[in-house]
């Protein structure tokens, strides 16, 4: 599949943060296309080693011939587990890209996309059983309108989730079903931007995204070793505030946690401010044009 499978966001300056040194251990959360794998393997040396993640099976066909690459079939929640499996208990710079990829995107069969009809789908793990379509067809009209509203940004999302139950005697299965059925939520001229919220908040519900960031996030914390770098594309506003929080406070809450004489336990310093596509990076690839970077070293 290789770079037809997906074109990476923000590479250079991705990999730049994370400083790679010689002799070094290196973790790619989000493998996909192997994009920023390979720009990192790049800079590596001989004696140096980079674990990759990825749950996707179709991802999984990119992986790389290299001695210095470890592919792991799984996702990265389970970062910790399976790098002590590897027997490695501290890296020196771990890179996750949020996003959707390009593949995911443009296989019809997936239902990650509002161009195409296909089965309500969207697992990134193709091995679980929970579908968007579940979703759809038994959760109730509070839990619907809370995942619109929470993860889809939409203003009306208990109109939508009414909306939904009123009309699911017949089970909702593919993704033009479900565009028709919710085609009177789309003003003219703005169907696709308001489509696409809608399915990304259905997305995020049915890979658990938030859940599983958290949790990576706060194995970090362990996995990184004292000067080691943190690099995370974001496109969606609540994971880029998480990923924020995570920097400023090693938790997702407004305040650091203290200890026993009120002082704050820092675990990272944020390098660099936030940093978001070129111009022209968005010309070339369109789906670039939400993504927010933030970088931070373990402390």
């Amino acid at each position: 599949m290789g770079t037809m499978y997906h074109k990476p966001v923000l590479l250079s300056e991705s990999v730049a943060g994370l400083n790679i040194k010689p002799a070094s251990i290196y973790v790619d959360a989000t493998f996909g296309g192997g994009g920023h794998s390979k720009e990192i393997l790049n800079q590596l040396d001989s004696n140096s080693l980079l674990f990759a993640f990825d749950q996707d099976e179709d991802a999984q066909q990119n992986s790389i011939k290299d001695s210095r690459f470890i592919l792991i079939p799984h996702n990265f929640k389970y970062l910790q587990r399976f790098l002590r499996f590897h027997k490695v208990a501290q890296v020196d710079g771990i890179l996750a890209d949020l996003g959707v990829s390009s593949h995911q995107f443009d296989t019809p069969q997936r239902g990650f996309s509002i161009r195409f009809d296909g089965p309500l789908d969207m697992r990134m793990n193709q091995q679980q059983t929970h579908t968007a379509k579940d979703i759809l067809n038994t959760y109730s009209e509070a839990e619907l309108s809370e995942i619109f509203f929470k993860y889809g940004e939409l203003r009306n999302s208990r109109k939508i989730a009414h909306h939904i139950v009123q009309n699911r005697a017949q089970e909702i299965t593919t993704t033009q079903e479900f565009n028709t059925l919710l085609s009177k939520f789309l003003p003219q001229g703005n169907e696709h931007k308001i489509l696409a919220k809608m399915y990304q908040a259905l997305r995020m519900e049915v890979n658990k995204e938030v859940e599983v960031l958290q949790d990576f996030l706060m194995q970090c914390k362990t996995v990184l070793g004292v000067g080691g770098r943190l690099s995370v594309i974001s496109y969606h506003s609540l994971e880029d505030r998480l990923v924020k929080r995570f920097i400023q406070n090693g938790n997702f809450e407004n305040e650091p946690i203290k200890d026993a004489f009120g002082n704050p336990e820092r675990y990272f310093k944020k390098c660099g401010g936030l940093q978001v596509p070129s111009p022209n990076e968005i010309n070339n690839n369109n789906r670039a044009r939400s993504a927010k970077l933030r970088i931070a070293e373990r402390v």
